[in-house]
């Protein structure tokens, strides 16, 4: 019996033990308990973040892919156009002007969309509101799903403490970060949005297709990866960040991840590019020799060569760590890092070589993480993944930057932060029973929140309209000739509306100086010499502006716009000196050049009949006058016109019978004449 007895004693601390499983162990979960309340929350709060931005208008190009879109205009009758053809088609409307943008692009699920809300609402001054409101309706659906990812793929069960702290604070990272406002804050930022918001809701469903051993799931999981594709491209890097996502946190094996994570997605990607072939052609971009769609250009010679390899390489890494840079301090924020806001580096900067060992540790440090399963190697190896296929290196994108690239990996960059922030507050790495020892941690995150919320709403202020967002980051962007040429354009405009004389030249001789600035940077910018060429037509400097439409002519001798915008000078310029000056001699100088360039132009044979006329010469009144009639034959004034210029020359009754003629096209035509 005593052995019995002491045997009995042996197994009673296993039996204690047992008891002490992290199972047991009870966890003061306070406030981060109850995950539905803080699922409102994060839809609330991202929602709340860009609610000023309901009320604003088009920006960028919206006009692109909304009011300028031969097929989103159409609504719902337009959307076979926007399935058949490249997304940027339906702006140019001609073929060949699609594939300006290098590789192409096809995103038909954003224009469908558009498609859609255009034709419930495009009729209405709402239409803008509309799509705003859907924009941050998605943008807050995004932060959600990724904060439920995160429950998903964290242990919750065995350590909720961990799991709580770190899909909050990275959701609410993400949701403040003001490197998105460029994404939300424009409409046609949705294809962001959507790419990511179908990558990531994706992701969810394959894990819970694991976790609650329903494979079926896995197939509506591959459907939502190839929707998302359709909105950008950029959801393809997910064929590795699902099974990566699987491979951290679930014990699946290798062979499962490949046949069940892997295979399903690559299949769908590799459909997409399928279907994406057949529409606009296969096509990875090639090497533009035009500075506005391959930034790696430099002048030698007069004449724009490639950078060396070395040198483009160098600048790439260096934008590289501008990224690392703005999600770190996002400040100061711009939409525009076209030529030359960042410039030709080399490897003898030292940014470049910082940026560069930045990105080396990175990766040394995923990769030793790799096998152990570390979190801050997976957040570094989302972030690496999803950066790829936007930093020049996989292939040319057209532009050095720009902060809507960071919109999925930021993900990985606001995880990391809340592992570290983790561990930085447990050193120890134990299994946390109460969140007492990470509140100084969540404070940290909770004031990054603030301070990041206060910069995104004051961002969103930037993106009203076109006119407030290029005159706000033409102080940041001063050397992007892209945004000189922008803001030039945008103040010609606005000055034509201008009442005030003095305001209005003010402005159009600012608009001069930033477009001069522009054909500085980038000597060969067609557009740049044809916003010159209307701003110095408007100023009346009509030889300044016939030069730059005639510079703008040599770049580019089918340049359609700066043919017609030249023809109309001529013609401006004669009825300037005419009217304006008294000079007849000078004023048919223009107006004869505009007659040859345009012979059908109804303005300009006018014009040449009333100087002919002014000078008594009826002959030469009467042929223009008769030729105004012959390409505008149901305009009355015309008729009076003629019907003068046969008075003047003494014939009367054909005048008469004009003027008749005149009365019978409409009969207040005397009277209107009287008035003017």
């Amino acid at each position: 019996m005593a052995k019995k007895s002491k045997s009995a004693n042996k197994d009673f601390p296993k039996k204690k033990k047992a008891i002490a499983t992290p199972k047991a162990i009870s966890h003061d979960l306070g406030f981060f308990s109850n995950t539905r309340i803080w699922s409102v929350l994060i839809f609330l709060f991202a929602f709340l973040l860009y609610g000023n931005t309901i009320e604003h208008q088009y920006t960028q190009d919206d006009a692109i892919v909304i009011y300028d879109n031969m097929f989103t205009t159409e609504g719902v009758s337009g959307i076979p156009g926007i399935l058949k053809n490249d997304t940027f088609y339906g702006f140019f409307k001609v073929d060949g002007k699609a594939g300006l943008v290098s590789g192409g692009r096809y995103r038909p699920l954003t224009l469908v969309m558009f498609a859609l809300e255009w034709q419930l609402f495009g009729k209405t001054a709402y239409i803008t509101h509309v799509c705003h409101f859907i924009n941050i309706l998605l943008y807050a659906f995004t932060c959600l799903v990724l904060y439920r990812l995160l429950l998903r793929i964290l242990p919750k069960k065995k350590n909720p403490v961990y799991a709580g702290f770190i899909a909050l604070g990275t959701t609410l990272l993400f949701a403040s970060h003001p490197i998105h406002t460029e994404v939300v804050a424009n409409i046609k930022g949705r294809d962001e949005i959507l790419t990511l918001l179908g990558s990531l809701y994706a992701c969810y469903i394959a894990i819970k297709a694991h976790q609650d051993k329903k494979p079926i799931l896995l197939i509506g999981s591959a459907i939502v990866f190839f929707l998302s594709l359709f909105s950008k491209e950029n959801a393809i890097t997910f064929v590795a960040v699902i099974p990566l996502t699987m491979y951290f946190f679930t014990k699946a094996n290798l062979g499962e991840i490949v046949g069940k994570y892997f295979v399903p997605f690559l299949v769908a990607a590799v459909g997409f590019i399928a279907v994406r072939t057949m529409v606009i052609g296969f096509d990875l971009g090639g090497t533009p020799q035009e500075l506005m769609n391959n930034p790696y250009l430099k002048i030698v010679g007069n004449k724009y060569v490639p950078f060396s390899a070395g040198e483009k390489m160098a600048t790439i890494i260096y934008t590289l760590g501008l990224y690392v840079k703005l999600l770190i301090f996002p400040h100061p924020l711009t939409h525009d890092y076209y030529p030359r806001h960042i410039d030709l580096m080399t490897w003898g900067n030292w940014k470049v070589i910082l940026s560069l060992l930045v990105y080396v540790g990175m990766a040394v440090y995923a990769f030793i993480g790799l096998r152990k399963k570390d979190i801050a190697s997976y957040a570094i190896l989302f972030f690496l993944l999803t950066l790829s296929i936007v930093s020049n290196i996989v292939f040319p994108i057209g532009t050095n930057m720009s902060e809507r690239f960071m919109f999925m990996p930021s993900v990985g960059f606001c995880l990391l932060v809340s592992v570290l922030l983790y561990r930085g507050f447990n050193r120890k790495n134990e299994v946390l029973t109460s969140f007492k020892t990470l509140m100084p941690a969540f404070g940290i995150i909770g004031l990054i929140t603030i301070l990041f919320s206060v910069k995104t709403i004051s961002r969103n202020f930037a993106w009203e309209n076109n006119y407030t967002l290029f005159m706000t980051d033409i102080e940041t962007s001063t050397r992007s000739a892209k945004l000189l040429n922008a803001v030039g354009g945008e103040l010609s405009a606005q000055a034509s509306n201008e009442k005030d004389e003095v305001k209005r030249n003010a402005m159009l001789n600012k608009a001069v100086k930033n477009l001069n600035e522009a054909v500085k940077i980038h000597p060969t910018y067609k557009n740049a010499y044809l916003l010159l060429g209307n701003a110095n037509n408007y100023l009346n400097k009509f030889d300044e502006s016939i030069k730059n439409y005639e510079r703008a002519l040599q770049l580019d001798p089918n340049f359609e716009d700066a043919h017609n915008n030249l023809n109309v000078t001529y013609r401006n310029a004669g009825q300037y000196y005419g009217e304006k000056k008294g000079d007849l001699t000078k004023a048919q100088q223009y107006l004869n050049i505009a007659y040859q360039r345009n012979p059908k132009d109804y303005d300009t044979l006018r014009l040449l009949g009333v100087s002919y006329g002014i000078q008594k010469n009826s002959q030469k009144a009467i042929e223009f006058f008769t030729k105004a009639i012959e390409v505008s034959p149901q305009n009355a004034d015309a008729y009076i016109n003629l019907s003068s210029a046969y008075y003047y020359a003494g014939n009367q009754a054909k005048a008469d019978e004009l003027q008749a003629k005149a009365l019978q096209l409409d009969p207040q035509v005397l009277t209107k004449r009287g008035n003017k």
